[in-house]
């Protein structure tokens, strides 16, 4: 893709997702990093217990950038200029939005599915003490799918 964004399009967005996306790089390189070490050079640090809860905040990061980018270049589209190379070449783009209405709806999608990685990411921490909350948990997860089945269902025409 090629945009010609050099007036700062949507503001402040883009560096601050430019970051986030920085960030998140890097975390997934310290991952990497510390899986290598403890299977090639030294094994004693265990790092299976923060692995995977490393990996859903990277995760989660790269989210919120994308979060940032589509608002900032939604933005940008619907209330400064067009990006008529992104239009044409790429009309199903997500950052092409006709609407502040389908600009938020994007959104919200990409929000919903940063709380579901994050919701994960406390069920990898949890330990359970009654078989209670072990049902509450498969609750909590069945109403997850729900609604990401409902969200499919709204956007099955996209």
């Amino acid at each position: 893709m090629e945009f010609s964004l050099s007036s700062n399009a949507g503001g402040s967005a883009e560096p601050v997702s430019l970051m986030l996306f920085i960030v998140g790089t890097l975390d997934i390189l310290t991952v990497v990093g510390d899986v290598l070490r403890y299977y090639l050079v030294d094994s004693s640090q265990d790092i299976h217990d923060t692995l995977v809860p490393d990996i859903i905040i990277a995760v989660d990061v790269y989210l919120i950038a994308i979060v940032l980018l589509i608002f900032g270049l939604g933005i940008y589209r619907l209330f400064v200029s067009r990006i008529d190379q992104a239009e044409v070449r790429y009309p199903k783009h997500p950052f092409n939005v006709g609407s502040l209405d389908q600009l938020k709806d994007k959104i919200a999608r990409v929000v919903i599915l940063a709380v579901i990685i994050e919701f994960f990411r406390a069920v990898v921490d949890i330990r359970f003490t009654t078989p209670l909350e072990a049902i509450y948990l498969a609750l909590s997860v069945l109403a997850l799918a729900a609604a990401l089945y409902l969200m499919s269902l709204g956007h099955k025409g996209e």
